[in-house]
């Protein structure tokens, strides 16, 4: 299977990158100081991508390039600092408080929350741009997490195989959720090409998905992506409704509708498993790691907060999230020449 293209730099350590990987290597400049920034996201992201599906035209073996993994490496090094000030561990944190935490929603809470806007005030080119950036993800949901399985024990390990079984179709292909999602992506008349939209992402939505392969790849970090994947299961559920109700409200189509439906139920059984299985199972054999499976949840917690930062104030003003020069991509829901059909409704950003 062919991988996407390669995406436009965002400035001068994704530019350098770039142009090594099509062969023309002259070496890295210095880092940028902020780690959140689009220059330095875009180019972990990239350098990620070499551990799933690739690029066009880029050789297979450049995944193992000594010199791009001590690119990586120098990169992660400021992601992990950034957000380890950012979400910061206290001595007696515990993982059950800070999964109960997850379960409270404060006064005010749905102000900042992309699935309450969405149901409440959502157009189809608000969900549209959500489906897109989303896509990053959601077109290999699941894969990150499997990286952590090798690295449980016992019921751990069988707990976490189970949900992540679950998540792939449970044996039936048609049943994978990132194929599922592709339905969603085509009901919304979106190009449903594996990576299509990366010029589109603004840098808070590659850092979602940018600390998944982060804690997925490095097996010191087997307790954070714990606590990333019991983030995402403990609240998945209750969005997941939100937004099957905001796709239902807008006509979006079946195949749209049922993506997040299945996430309602599923996610309701795997919250469970997640947290007494897999959670208290890792705690069992290895409770040295709880401030990481805290450190997971609440750095998960801070990046979707900046997501949630950047989208609604545009959304709200009647503007694109999107990149601004990328911003036109969603902007008419006909994609005729990709062969996708029309979306329903204006399909317009704004409200």
């Amino acid at each position: 299977m062919t991988g996407p293209r390669l995406p436009r730099p965002r400035g001068p350590v994704s530019a350098a990158l770039l142009a090594a990987l099509r062969g023309s290597d002259t070496g890295f400049p210095r880092l940028p100081a902020d780690a959140y920034a689009d220059d330095p996201q875009l180019a972990l992201y990239v350098l990620y991508e070499l551990h799933y599906r690739g690029f066009e035209g880029v050789p297979d073996d450049r995944e193992w390039d000594p010199r791009l993994l001590t690119l990586r490496a120098g990169l992660e090094d400021r992601f992990l600092c950034a957000l380890r000030a950012d979400a910061p561990v206290g001595a007696s944190d515990t993982a059950e408080d800070a999964l109960d935490e997850l379960q409270l929603e404060p006064v005010g809470a749905a102000d900042g929350s992309l699935s309450h806007f969405l149901r409440d005030h959502g157009t189809l080119g608000h969900v549209r741009e959500y489906a897109a950036l989303r896509s990053l993800y959601h077109l290999k949901e699941a894969d990150p997490h499997a990286w952590v399985i090798p690295r449980l024990y016992g019921r751990a390990k069988a707990a976490m195989a189970a949900v992540e079984f679950d998540e792939f179709g449970a044996g039936r292909p048609d049943e994978i959720h990132a194929r599922l999602f592709v339905g969603l992506m085509t009901d919304l008349g979106l190009d449903t090409s594996y990576g299509h939209y990366l010029d589109a992402a603004p840098a808070e939505a590659l850092a979602t998905v940018n600390l998944m392969s982060l804690l997925g790849l490095h097996r010191a970090l087997r307790g954070a992506l714990v606590g990333h994947f019991a983030t995402v299961e403990v609240t998945s559920s209750p969005a997941s409704r939100r937004l099957a109700q905001a796709l239902g409200r807008l006509d979006a189509g079946a195949a749209a509708v049922r993506f997040y439906t299945e996430h309602v139920e599923a996610d309701a059984v795997h919250e469970q498993v997640v947290r007494h299985e897999v959670v208290a199972g890792l705690l069992a054999d290895e409770p040295w790691l709880e401030s990481d499976v805290v450190f997971g949840i609440r750095a998960t917690g801070h990046l979707e907060d900046r997501l949630a930062a950047r989208l609604l104030p545009a959304w709200r003003d009647g503007g694109s999230a999107l990149r601004a020069d990328r911003a036109r991509t969603l902007r008419t829901p006909l994609r005729s020449a990709a062969g996708f059909p029309p979306a329903r409704g204006d399909g317009r950003p704004g409200t």
